[in-house]
This record gives structure tokens, C-alpha cells and sequence, in this order.
């Protein structure tokens, strides 16, 4: 045997363990009753800003699902991952028609789902390296099978970036609109969805066509479908398991609250209706 080989060997097994630990690390039951702040992401951020010599903090205030907007949950949804209540956290339509897009424009098209992408944001990097995407794919299978649709979601929206130093829903409602992520409307909603895939080159209240096409189409899906339907019933109702109240953090006064998972009243006053884009879709 020599020594090359040899030292393939060792490599292939050093990955086996790095990929391996992954069934079984990180802790994901502890989800369900911990807000998980500061995420890997926002670590990678900072880290960032300090090589470029940037003054960025991490504006991020946890809100339950409760004080969400249905409008931000169905724009969310629409925007970023339109299957989630009927995938397992792998959507396989989705990553195919992915692959298509990508070979048609030569590029790298997304196709992550929700779940995915909270389980790379969480604990991982935004490295596209095969390797890093097994790791995910091994995190979100647990996940998935560890806590609710529901829990996923909020967490989601709370750890999610929407601009420099900007992350979750409540902070970005009330950088780009002045106001909490509970009273967003329908077409704000749609502008922060449009914007996910990446929020630093994008911004909801811009004029870039990118933004207002797809805020559009996002915004005309929602108006199409309603705000409140049956494919969004475990949101709007947690399980009693869910109703536990979760400790509030507070670090060095930074806007970071956690609190109950509290269940999202169903409500006629949201009507999505009587708004209208800023631009018309042709």
C-alpha cells in the first residue's frame, strides 16, 4: 500500500467522521423550547464586517409567530417555499426544476427549502462546497423530524437576513416600514419575501425591477389564494406542546426577546383586497 493511497484512505475517513457527527450534533430538540441566538450566520457576518473594517451590529428582536403577520407568513411562503407543508424538508420538484434553470443561464440556481435553509443558517455557512450540503441535508432531515412545521417557520423568520445587520422579521418590519412585523400589510409583506433571496443586493423599498417584479407576483398569488386557508391551519393553531413559555434572553441590551410560542388569532381584518401594488404586474 503506499503512501498515497494511504493517505486517501485516511482523508475519506476524517470526512466520514466530520459528515458523520452531523446524525447526531448539533442538539436540535433543544428547538423546541430555545430561541437560537446568535445563529452561525450572524457569527459569519460579524466576522465579515471585522476583516472589512465595517461598524455593523446585529439588529435582531425575536417576536412569536403570534405577533407575525399572516401576510408575511403567506408571502414567506409563497415566495420561498411554496411545497412546505407537503415535503419533508427536501422539495424534489423544486431542486430539479433548479437544475434546469441552472443549466439554461450556467449558473447556480437555489432550490433550498425552508428548512434547509434554516438548518445551513443555524449551524453552517453559505459555502455551496458539496460537503457543507450533505451536513445540511443530515441536519434538516432531524429537524424536521424533531419539531413542528410551525416552530420551523418561526424560527425561520426570526433568524432570517434582510439587509445589513439586519435580521428576523420584527427588525426588519420596523427598519425598511417603521412599524412591527404584526401590522405589516400584505403588500410590505410581499416586498420583504421578493427580497430573501439576497437581501444585500436587494432592498424591499427600492425601485430595483428584480424586487418590483416579484413583490408583484408574490403580492397577486396571496391576493388569488386569500389570506387565511386550510393548507396554513397548523400555523394559525399550535399544538399544547407549543404553548410552553421559553425563557427571554437579553444580550448587552441588544433587541433579542424571547417568549411563549403563542398561537395566531384567525382574523377578518386582514384583507388583502382593498391594497394595491406599487407597480401593476403587466
Amino acid at each position: 500500500m503506499n503512501n498515497f493511497f494511504k493517505l486517501s484512505i485516511i482523508i475519506l475517513a476524517m470526512g466520514a467522521v466530520d459528515v458523520g457527527r452531523y446524525f447526531v450534533y448539533p442538539d436540535v430538540a433543544a428547538l423546541k423550547e430555545t430561541n437560537p441566538i446568535p445563529t452561525a450566520f450572524m457569527e459569519i457576518r460579524k466576522e465579515q464586517w471585522a476583516d472589512a473594517n465595517r461598524d455593523i451590529k446585529i439588529n435582531q428582536k425575536w417576536v412569536t409567530i403570534g405577533n407575525i403577520s399572516p401576510n408575511v407568513i403567506k408571502a414567506v411562503l409563497i415566495g420561498e417555499d411554496d411545497g412546505f407543508y407537503k415535503h419533508d424538508g427536501f422539495d424534489i420538484e423544486g431542486m430539479e426544476n433548479a437544475i434546469e434553470r441552472s443549466i439554461k443561464k450556467g449558473t447556480l440556481a437555489g432550490g433550498s427549502t425552508i428548512s434547509q435553509q434554516l438548518s445551513k443558517n443555524l449551524y453552517l455557512s453559505p459555502s455551496k462546497n458539496p460537503v457543507r450540503k450533505i451536513k445540511e441535508a443530515i441536519i434538516t432531515w432531524r429537524i424536521e423530524k424533531t419539531i413542528s412545521k410551525r416552530r420551523i417557520l418561526e424560527i425561520y423568520l426570526n433568524i432570517a437576513e434582510w439587509g445589513d445587520g439586519v435580521f428576523g422579521i420584527e427588525s426588519a418590519a420596523r427598519h425598511y416600514f417603521n412599524k412591527s412585523a404584526k401590522n405589516l400589510t400584505a403588500f410590505e409583506a410581499a416586498r420583504l419575501a421578493a427580497v430573501l433571496p439576497n437581501p444585500i443586493k436587494y432592498n424591499p423599498t427600492g425601485s430595483q425591477k428584480y424586487v418590483n417584479n416579484r413583490a408583484n407576483t408574490i403580492y397577486k398569488t396571496m391576493q388569488r389564494r386569500g389570506v387565511i386557508e386550510s393548507i396554513y391551519e397548523e400555523v394559525m393553531t399550535p399544538k399544547k406542546e407549543e404553548a410552553i413559555m421559553v425563557e427571554p434572553i437579553e444580550e448587552n441590551g441588544s433587541a433579542e426577546e424571547n417568549s411563549s410560542v403563542e398561537p395566531l388569532v384567525k382574523s377578518n381584518e386582514s384583507q388583502i383586497s382593498e391594497e394595491q401594488p406599487a407597480t401593476p404586474v403587466n
